[in-house]
């Protein structure tokens, strides 16, 4: 959308063989621009960047409109110590090569499938923010078998879920010009104004336990984050207090340690009365026991 450009704006070779181990990390190297643990490969026609930092279980990091991997420096920072962090640049963003066609999220989303093919990861662990959370959605639709875990900051299904307040900064969309041929900026751009079109019962699908993240500011409408959260099998909700679509930059210790608790633990769905109920029994034999 629009106010990812927005909002993003301001964040201005193969790998050897998966069993290798991946690159140090030195303290001066700049994520989305380290040859060292950088590497391309071609996927329906486009040239993809992408790079790999750490040892450990598979976690793919999604950036959003207009981004990089370099969005995401304070989450592969984090994941790195305890995971094999993979990030890419999408599509039309940082160093990858342009589509030819449509820019489109489910083809964005095949290429981060593709990606994990390349690398012969197996199932990972799957972080996405802004338009990363909607392909990380995607993902779990789409490639269900190489999904373990989705965690979605900031995801929506179609363009209206977006807050009202962002439709009317976003101003009216261009006049068509048959004759204009997009720049890269127009082309991402216009994805999110046109994009995307997910029905909210495709969401039954997902059958990973899934992370849905936003922010009690986000650009997100409120109504529309408890719409994914509701149509999600199996699915936790996290909403940031006194924070906006920005909190993975903002505040990236509350944001990485609530995304690390998730991965980490064993997933198990609550029930609404039967979780209270046994939760209260506790409470009281507790009770009985301090005060006899």
């Amino acid at each position: 959308m629009i106010v990812r450009n927005i909002a993003l704006a301001a964040l201005a070779m193969v790998l050897a063989p998966a069993c290798a181990l991946a690159a140090p990390t030195p303290a001066h190297v700049v994520y989305g621009e380290n040859p060292a643990a950088g590497g391309y490969f071609q996927h329906d026609g486009v040239k993809l960047y992408y790079e790999v930092y750490g040892q450990g279980p598979p976690l793919l990091l999604i950036h959003g409109n207009g981004a990089s991997i370099w969005s995401m420096k304070n989450q592969i920072a984090f994941f790195s110590k305890h995971y094999r962090v993979i990030a890419m640049d999408s599509r039309d963003h940082g160093r990858s090569g342009d589509a030819a066609g449509p820019l489109t999220f489910e083809a964005m989303t095949d290429d981060l499938a593709a990606l994990l093919d390349h690398l012969h990861t197996g199932p990972a662990l799957v972080l996405g923010w802004s338009d990363g959370g909607i392909e990380a959605l995607l993902l779990g639709i789409r490639h269900p078998d190489q999904v373990t875990k989705i965690a979605a900051m900031a995801a929506n299904l179609y363009p209206e879920g977006i807050a009202a307040e962002f439709h009317k900064a976003g101003g009216a969309p261009p006049k068509a010009d048959p004759g204009h041929v997009p720049t890269r900026a127009e082309r991402v751009e216009a994805l999110d104004r046109d994009e995307p079109h997910i029905k909210p019962d495709a969401l039954g699908a997902i059958t990973a336990p899934t992370l849905v993240l936003a922010s009690d500011h986000d650009a997100i409408a409120d109504e529309h984050t408890l719409e994914i959260y509701h149509h999600l099998p199996n699915a936790q909700l996290v909403i940031f207090p006194g924070a906006t679509h920005m909190i993975p930059v903002d505040d990236p210790a509350l944001f990485n340690a609530t995304v690390e608790r998730f991965f980490r633990t064993p997933f198990v769905k609550t029930d609404r009365v039967g979780g209270l109920l046994k939760s209260m029994a506790r409470m009281k034999a507790e009770y009985a026991k301090t005060s006899r």
